[in-house]
């Protein structure tokens, strides 16, 4: 999809207003799915998005999983409960101890890291949750540079600060939602107060300053995380190296990165509103992306496959009116898309596009 405006978006998505109750549903669905599925996956996490749909909203695990990654994305997703919840509360303004509880849930309990240095040696950490750091941490970026965070000395006065101007700026109503919400985003990440999980947190939290000033809720992309990071980059080139400044950075210093967040909500609700509003036969989405198919026997066999989940190949040829050759070559390239996954257990096929009615 081509880069919308801002301005477009909003007002797209504020034409629908007010969407239906199964709209709502169908947007609050998708969103669960997509935000828990990306954020963690651009941290690591290996569950598939279809492995992500089941557990999330059927509580089953399907196909190999760690216990971690199980583990990991259902304390995402009660995060994530926690986080529309304070955002709906608009008398109550945002705590250092919501932070720390956010964090908490996230990591469920502390746990240790283990390390190989040079040599053959090995050394440990703690990771705690729900609490700040107490030991440095930096990233080493993709030009091989080793970027410093907040020492864990200085964190607990640069987070009282964050807090305290946040706090303040909503109150003032000097900047937009979308400004806000990035330059809180940059000035979080330059402290990375925890030991582990600051993207993930710093993630919830720009939605949480979005949903409190009515915007729709927003997902980073995990096949886009290079776009983000680099704007990221691009914005501390501006700012400079030392983490004091990047906690207090202006708005206009970190261009790059508001740029590009700008562009990242615009086009997100954007496809909210597509989402309502392009209820066509071939038209379905997977992970954020509208789909629209060429030819209606893809459309037409997705529906089989939802409605008759236990199906042969011979069983498609039948009902599609085409050859098996075809047959096959559709089901391959769903497959490949990951579109739809097949149980070897009992040769159903479970449909994991969305259709968009």
């Amino acid at each position: 999809m081509k880069q919308v405006s801002f301005k477009k978006a909003i007002k797209a998505w504020q034409g629908i207003q007010p969407v239906s109750d199964r709209d709502r549903e169908r947007l609050s669905r998708r969103f669960t799915i997509d935000y828990n599925y990306n954020s963690n996956h651009i941290e690591g996490n290996t569950l598939t998005y279809g492995q992500t749909e089941i557990l999330l909203l059927f509580g089953k695990i399907v196909g190999e999983a760690t216990v971690r990654d199980v583990q990991e994305m259902t304390a995402s997703n009660v995060g994530l409960k926690m986080m529309s919840e304070e955002a709906n509360l608009p008398n109550m303004p945002l705590t250092q101890n919501f932070i720390r509880t956010l964090h908490k849930t996230l990591l469920r309990e502390d746990y240790t890291v283990y390390r190989n240095l040079p040599g053959g040696m090995q050394t440990s950490y703690t990771i705690h949750a729900g609490q700040y750091k107490t030991r440095p941490n930096s990233v080493i970026t993709r030009y091989g540079d080793r970027f410093e965070y907040a020492s864990p000395e200085e964190t607990p006065a640069l987070m009282t600060d964050l807090i305290n101007w946040y706090n303040s700026e909503e109150e003032l109503g000097r900047l937009s939602p979308v400004e806000l919400a990035a330059l809180f985003h940059y000035r979080y990440i330059r402290i990375h107060p925890f030991e582990d999980g600051n993207g993930r947190i710093a993630r919830l939290l720009v939605n949480y300053i979005l949903s409190r000033h009515g915007l729709p809720m927003i997902v980073v992309r995990s096949r886009k995380k290079q776009e983000y990071l680099e704007a990221l980059h691009q914005a501390d080139l501006n700012v400079g190296v030392i983490p004091s400044q990047g906690a207090h950075a202006a708005l206009e210093n970190i261009e790059p990165f508001v740029r590009y967040f700008h562009n990242l909500v615009a086009n997100e609700i954007y496809n909210d509103y597509l989402f309502v509003t392009r209820k066509e036969e071939n038209v379905w989405w997977y992970d954020g992306e509208m789909i629209e198919f060429r030819t209606p026997n893809y459309a037409k066999l997705l529906r089989l496959m939802r409605t008759q989940p236990v199906l042969t190949l011979e069983d498609m040829t039948e009902e599609l009116g085409i050859s098996m050759t075809a047959v096959r070559k559709l089901v391959n390239q769903l497959i490949e898309k990951n579109y739809v996954e097949k149980n070897e257990k009992d040769s159903s096929w479970r449909v994991i596009i969305t259709p968009s009615r």
